[in-house]
């Protein structure tokens, strides 16, 4: 799945996962979301492909890129 970061703390780790469909659902950041990832933080707004657990948590967060959106590409 595609989203954006709705909300991060990097003190308690918790955050909000808003994803990329017509109801932009949330989804809050699973314990483990960060493990194996990149990222040691995350910033609002920042565009992120992920997966959800069993739980409905966002986790195994990894990078997302304007590309992996799907939007047009108009450097043409």
């Amino acid at each position: 799945m595609q989203g954006v970061v709705k909300s991060y703390d990097p003190a308690t780790r918790q955050g909000v996962i808003l994803r990329d469909n017509p109801a932009r659902n949330e989804y809050d950041l699973a314990d483990d979301a960060l493990v194996g990832s990149i990222f040691r933080l995350l910033r609002q707004g920042q565009r992120v492909v992920f997966d959800i657990t069993a739980d409905g948590l966002a986790t195994s967060i990894r990078i997302g890129s304007e590309i992996d959106m799907g939007t047009p590409d108009f450097s043409e």
